[in-house]
């Protein structure tokens, strides 16, 4: 699975652009605010629908523009297509030159795995920074998986709304049950989608990692949730009901899953010093990787977003070992040296492609 070609149009800071990538390493270097960074944005978008930087996506539209295009040409062992999406007062997709009606339709057609500096905060952050994680890699694999994600997310929004008028008007708590039959439903479906690929990275990663840490860390992944069952959930909400009408809001559910890593048997975001927690960010990513070939067949496109500054030379070595096979995008300030690979670079100015280098069969082309 490899991107032929880009084209943006009053995207970002990108006017115009039109750009083949090679099917290996692809380096976009350049001082920052130049517009790297949407290079990778509009790849992502392609492939989720969505930012992974914004939630509002008329940011994405130029300044002073009324509407923007990102058009992506990829190809497959047996196929090639074209994603096109357009926003203006409202996002259009288009695969193949045709319509879809639902995200669905779109999930799955390129599939990426994505490196940020932000992701240090799955370790260290919120557990919503770890649902997102499964959320992006299920929902690339079973698109079903985002549709009644979708579900769930509304049906919570809302018994929230419910459970404030009941408090402030109230309202009859027993209607409750109609939104709390619907929220185990879902509840439980998520809960399975998420614990078959939760059980995939446990496999992958306890390889992987040992192989990054040279045999010194064994690493463990504990999921933690309440809603494996649709019976015993229904029963937790009626336990809480009282507690969510004071609050205002369901406080338990699919949507306070997490999971735990554990390196040594020691809880790495409470004891992991830096280096222990993005080596396993390295090796969470690298155990995606796998998973999505395992499933599609194909490794999907990797996308590296001021990553490879993160890491020292022995998990960069580490990373380019696992990815001989990968087409990948790479974003930085200056240049890299990446020995016995080829690669193309980039030169970013100001959303403009300034010139084209690289090194192609051991010789080096500028």
């Amino acid at each position: 699975m490899w991107i032929k070609n880009i084209k943006l149009k009053n995207f970002r800071n990108y006017k115009n652009l039109n750009i083949e990538l090679g099917e290996n390493i692809n380096i976009f270097y350049g001082e920052n605010a130049q517009g790297k960074t949407n290079i990778i944005e509009s790849i992502f978008l392609c492939s989720m629908g969505k930012s992974f930087r914004t939630n509002k996506e008329k940011e994405m539209i130029q300044l002073e523009k009324e509407n923007m295009l990102v058009e992506i040409q990829y190809k497959k062992s047996d196929r090639e297509g074209i994603i096109r999406i357009e926003i203006g007062n409202k996002k259009d997709i288009f695969i193949n030159n045709i319509k879809i009606k639902r995200l669905s339709e779109l999930l799955g057609k390129i599939n990426v795995v994505i490196f940020t500096p932000d992701d240090i905060e799955m370790i260290k952050g919120n557990p919503e920074k770890r649902r997102k994680f499964l959320d992006i890699m299920i929902s690339q694999l079973r698109p079903n998986y985002m549709h009644i994600l979708s579900l769930y997310q509304k049906t919570i929004k809302e018994r929230n709304y419910y459970l404030k008028e009941i408090k402030e008007k109230g309202k009859d708590e027993n209607l409750l049950e109609i939104w709390d039959e619907k929220l185990a439903e879902y509840a439980e479906k998520i809960f399975t989608y998420r614990k078959e690929f939760i059980k995939k990275i446990k496999e992958k990663i306890e390889k992987i990692h040992p192989e990054i840490t040279k045999q010194k860390e064994k690493i463990e992944i504990e999921y933690i949730s309440h809603c494996e069952k649709k019976e015993e959930y229904l029963e937790l909400l009626k336990q809480r009901r009282k507690l969510d009408i004071i609050k205002g809001f369901t406080t338990k559910g699919i949507h306070r899953d997490d999971f735990v890593i554990y390196i040594n048997g020691k809880q790495i975001d409470i004891y992991g010093s830096q280096g222990q927690q993005r080596t396993a960010i390295l090796s969470l990513k690298l155990s995606e990787l796998q998973v999505i070939y395992d499933e599609v067949g194909e490794y999907p496109i990797l996308l590296l977003d001021d990553f490879m500054s993160e890491l020292d030379k022995s998990r960069r070595d580490s990373l380019l070992s696992h990815i001989q096979e990968t087409q990948v995008v790479i974003t930085c300030t200056d240049k890299l040296t990446l020995e016995n690979l080829n690669f193309i670079e980039y030169n970013v100015q100001e959303g403009k492609i300034v010139s084209i280098g690289g090194k192609q069969n051991g010789k080096i082309r500028a």
